[in-house]
């Protein structure tokens, strides 16, 4: 146990505060006051707070709602990631306690920064909150249980991870519809969500990605030289053999941005006219520290 709780970094809780207080910003400045809706148990925190007593607040849902859900998930996870994601959304909802109720900005009726325009609502909320709930990601927690349920229960019932999230927004978002007898509101939440799934994608796996070429050649040690020489970076040769012709041929594996594309099929071409290339995206590239 001593051990595990050695792998908590500071670094991690330090970054992992800035995105509670992130998301608690972009839910309660943008979405709260105009009656959008979050996604997952942050959306049905909201909804909650909305239509029980004043006592029960959003902070209030938020911790009550996440909290045994996180544990429950703790022997799947981790007690790492249980603990960062307690720990963040602990930091949201003080976060949404703050600005709601202790910080001298209005949020009752509309936003202070998009007054009562919905568009503008839902992409900036979903835009910031993504943001909280990216880094969240990226430095080794969640800030949603939905995350924890879908992991545990999606595989039982037959469906993706991220099947199951989307069938319990659209389920949230139907219901909002009900309860407000208007479906102006969920139908920008649904913006919201997108939104905020973007962003948490270029958080998490980088804005500009990377480019893996995949380059089938007969003439390996002539690319191979070309590729380093130019861009200054190392390439990786496979052996392989072509399943129609029954030659042996190379398979030669070379990351590049999206800039150098053109560049690299150019250079690959002049040397072997009869090269075959293939390109697919890469999330992220780690580099071992030498």
């Amino acid at each position: 146990m001593k051990e595990r709780l050695q792998q908590i970094k500071l670094k991690n809780l330090l970054l992992l505060t800035v995105a509670g207080l992130i998301n608690a910003f972009g839910v309660t400045v943008f979405l709260a006051p105009v009656k959008l809706y979050d996604s997952g148990i942050s959306g049905t925190s909201m909804l909650l707070s909305q239509i029980t007593p004043e006592y029960l607040s959003l902070s209030v849902f938020l911790l009550i709602l996440n909290i045994p859900l996180f544990i429950f998930g703790y022997k799947k996870q981790g007690l790492s990631f249980t603990v960062y994601s307690l720990y963040t959304v602990t930091i949201y909802s003080l976060g949404a306690w703050l600005i709601t109720d202790v910080l001298p900005l209005d949020v009752a009726f509309s936003s202070p920064f998009a007054g009562d325009d919905l568009l503008l609502c839902a992409l900036f909320g979903g835009l910031i909150s993504g943001v909280g709930s990216g880094l969240t990601i990226r430095f080794g927690g969640a800030i949603d249980g939905i995350e924890v349920m879908a992991v545990t229960f999606a595989k039982k019932l037959g469906l993706t991870v991220g099947t199951f999230v989307m069938i319990y927004n659209v389920i949230l978002y139907i219901i909002c519809g009900m309860v407000l007898n208007s479906w102006i509101l969920p139908l920008y939440s649904i913006v919201t969500y997108y939104a905020a799934l973007k962003t948490i994608d270029f958080i998490v796996e980088g804005f500009d990605r990377s480019k893996a070429a995949m380059i089938i050649t007969q003439k390996p040690d002539e690319v191979c030289d070309e590729l380093i020489q130019t861009f200054e970076s190392g390439a990786t040769r496979i052996e392989a053999r072509g399943g129609y012709s029954n030659q042996e041929k190379t398979v030669i594996y070379f990351i590049v941005d999206r800039f150098q594309i053109s560049k690299m099929r150019e250079i690959v071409h002049r040397v072997d006219e009869t090269a075959f290339i293939t390109i697919t995206e890469v999330a992220d590239v780690y580099k071992a520290n030498m």
